[in-house]
């Protein structure tokens, strides 16, 4: 068995499918089938059958996929540890899970500033929604995880900064006209969701009236910009923005509902010097100011 094989597998069980499996490798799918067979050939079991919407996989092909994640960690944690032996040199490739938000208002100037450090490190970053973030720490698929809500976790994590949330309108409204007036939304974490639902439940007794829904919250932002309804949006989003009206959303209380944003990892990372220096990095800079 090659790595490369533990990697077929590891990619087949997540899509089971052939097709899809031999995209996201870059190999032809009767190059990926045959390889496949030569894995069957050596362990002397059959992996997956036909499905009828694309391969399942048998309970030795089970095994051997679950087999894979564990020996793929363990081969890149021995390279890694290899690589941390240098006395000196920080140098390797820092495996980062960043969500959407962050990605685009902080991450770069992060990176820069470490790449500017720590020439010899590279980045492999994987962006998406908090959860998912959430369990690629986790399974320890990244060393460092940045995220947005109040996630359970019981390793290492430091909160970077909390935002609030608001009413935004290009035109002027009142609270209590919101029932009645066009409501843009967009695709957000289930968390934030949770919570907008929850406020606005306490707050009407109607549900809101949805104009339109849009794929993401710098979308709907400009949306609002041309006057073509309200959305409940992130403070920290209209920091670059002068024209619109703004009402901060309180609780059944009237404190500020507001959300918080994490790094998170696991405090075995910190034996890798680039994950450790990245990390100091990270809790030096303040996050919580506006964005450029």
């Amino acid at each position: 068995m090659e790595d490369r094989d533990w990697v077929i597998l590891q990619t087949l069980h997540k899509h089971k499918n052939i097709t899809k499996a031999a995209e996201e490798l870059f190999i032809s799918q009767p190059s990926l089938t045959k390889r496949l067979r030569d894995i069957e050939n050596e362990f002397g079991v059959t992996i997956v059958k036909r499905g009828r919407r694309g391969v399942d996989f048998t309970p030795g092909g089970e095994f051997l996929a679950k087999s894979a994640d564990q020996i793929l960690l363990n081969m890149r944690k021995i390279k890694e540890q290899l690589s941390n032996m240098s006395i000196d040199e920080v140098a390797g490739t820092l495996r980062l899970g960043v969500s959407n938000y962050f990605t685009k208002y902080h991450l770069p100037r992060i990176l820069k500033s470490f790449k500017e450090q720590y020439p010899k490190v590279e980045f492999q970053v994987i962006t998406g929604w908090s959860r998912e973030i959430l369990n690629l720490v986790y399974k320890q698929e990244v060393h460092i995880g940045f995220l947005r809500g109040d996630y359970q976790w019981a390793d290492k994590k430091y909160q970077l900064f909390e935002e609030s949330f608001c009413i935004a309108s290009k035109n002027d409204i009142l609270l209590e006209d919101l029932p009645r007036l066009s409501r843009i939304d967009y695709r957000t974490e289930s968390l934030f969701k949770g919570i907008i639902d929850n406020w606005w439940n306490e707050n009407f007794e109607q549900p809101p009236l949805i104009g339109m829904v849009v794929d993401k919250v710098d979308t709907a932002k400009e949306m609002v910009m041309n006057g073509l309804g309200y959305a409940i949006m992130p403070r920290r989003i209209l920091n670059d923005v002068h024209n619109v009206n703004i009402i901060d959303t309180k609780d059944c209380n009237g404190k500020p509902i507001l959300r918080k944003t994490w790094m998170f990892y696991h405090e075995e990372s910190l034996d890798l010097k680039m994950v450790k220096r990245f990390v100091e990095l990270v809790e030096s800079l303040d996050l919580s100011g506006t964005h450029k």
